[in-house]
């Protein structure tokens, strides 16, 4: 399938990117990098054997973009129950800030509906507020773009633009009850500390934000490690909102400020056709007028295969085992299925129970083949309300959002 991605190279790479980027790829920094050129390419990274490889990041990871830069994870890196940081997906819409330092580092808790204004230190985020840790399954509204037919603007995603890491942090809604929280609030909205594409300090990245319901549940989280650890910087260090299965984009990194909103929030990608779908079906390519859009919140039911990889070769006389993950947004997963036959029957996979509310489930599944030749497994989650994946890719929209069809993946048995 053709995808239509800006894929990292050394010609293109350096053209306004991060200076932090730069000097993590170099191991060292650059003491004369403010008498750089714009778009130079130091020969250290010019004369680098092999593909350019991004700190702390597994090098199989797909490069969908550099300005700024955005990574996937192919699914079968997706295997662990509890996503590594190495493995986990990027989705930017700025430039990271440079240099965070979690020792000088502010939250700030205003609004119309804030009973007060109050800014906290990460210490003080930890000392003041008892901590939680939650494995809480993140996935990009965007995920599975690439399928759509007419094409839609956007990173091409195919499927793994999601994770499911353990997140520790306050809950969101201790802080907020200690800030103080009036009787009309509605919205909770986020701004972080990444920059515009422009540098243009005046211009908001993303400023995004969930219902007040949705900031209170026990899994919102104020998080400040992932995995026991620094939360990595390319997702959001050193702090990070975490409201897991809606669009990963209510997820706000590098956290500077929420505010508690008398209204639904306003803030950059809350409005237009930014993380909506149209309230009622349309036709393939068909314009929408904004009215007639609604904001995403829980995500669709979802299901991929992490073991084996596709295009693997299996033995006619053994038994193959399969695994993968589902999720179902806001709910759990109830049933799991998968086909050999293009979908004509299905067979029952073991599925087991989330370690945690939003956590995504594990599930496992044995088949053997009758004769050699060409196979494709399609897997099929059902949600907790009988909802299940579709086979095709579900309703076109115009910006490519919430395509959970099947995934599939080919098997050639000898």
């Amino acid at each position: 399938m053709e995808r239509d991605i800006y894929k990292l190279t050394r010609r293109g790479f350096l053209r306004k990117s991060s200076l932090m980027t730069i000097t993590a790829i170099l191991g060292t920094s650059i003491p004369f990098a403010n008498l750089m050129p714009e778009g130079l390419i130091p020969i250290g990274i010019a004369d680098a054997k092999g593909p350019i490889k991004i700190p702390d990041k597994h090098p199989d990871l797909s490069i969908l973009s550099n300005l700024p830069i955005n990574m996937e994870t192919p699914p079968h890196l997706l295997d662990d129950e509890v996503t590594p940081a190495g493995k986990m997906f990027v989705r930017n819409s700025g430039h990271p800030p440079e240099n965070p330092d979690p020792n000088s580092w502010t939250l700030t808790i205003e609004g119309e509906s804030a009973g007060h204004q109050m800014s906290f230190t990460i210490d003080e985020l930890k000392e003041k507020f008892k901590h939680y840790t939650y494995q809480i399954q993140i996935e990009c509204g965007g995920n599975g773009r690439s399928e759509f037919r007419p094409r839609v603007k956007g990173l091409q995603w195919t499927y793994g633009a999601v994770s499911c890491a353990s997140w520790t942090g306050a809950r969101l809604k201790d802080v907020l009850a200690h800030v103080g929280v009036r009787d009309d609030a509605v919205y909770i909205g986020y701004y972080g500390a990444d920059t515009h594409l422009s540098r243009d300090p005046d211009k908001v990245v993303i400023s995004r934000g969930v219902p007040i319901e949705k900031a209170m549940e026990d899994e919102s989280l104020i998080a400040f490690a992932m995995n026991g650890q620094d939360i990595p910087y390319l997702n959001g260090y050193p702090l990070r909102l975490v409201t897991g299965g809606w669009p990963g984009s209510t997820c706000g990194k590098w956290l500077r400020k929420i505010e508690i909103r008398n209204r639904v929030h306003d803030g950059k990608k809350m409005r237009g056709k930014s993380y909506r779908v149209p309230t009622h079906p349309v036709a393939r390519g068909k314009k929408v007028a904004n009215e007639n859009m609604r904001i995403i919140e829980s995500m669709p039911v979802k299901s991929i295969i992490t073991f084996p990889r596709t295009q693997t070769s299996v033995n006619l006389e053994e038994p193959l085992e399969l695994r993968g993950h589902a999720w179902a947004g806001d709910l759990s997963v109830s049933k799991m299925h998968l086909s050999i036959d293009f979908g004509a029957t299905w067979i029952e996979c073991k599925l087991t129970n989330p370690v945690n509310r939003l956590a995504w489930q594990r599930w496992f599944c044995k088949v053997r083949f009758a004769e050699k030749g060409y196979y494709e497994v399609w897997a099929k989650a059902t949600d907790s309300n009988g909802r299940m994946q579709p086979m095709v890719v579900p309703g076109w929209n115009p910006k490519g959002y919430l395509n959970n069809s099947c995934h599939r993946i080919a098997l050639y048995v000898t």
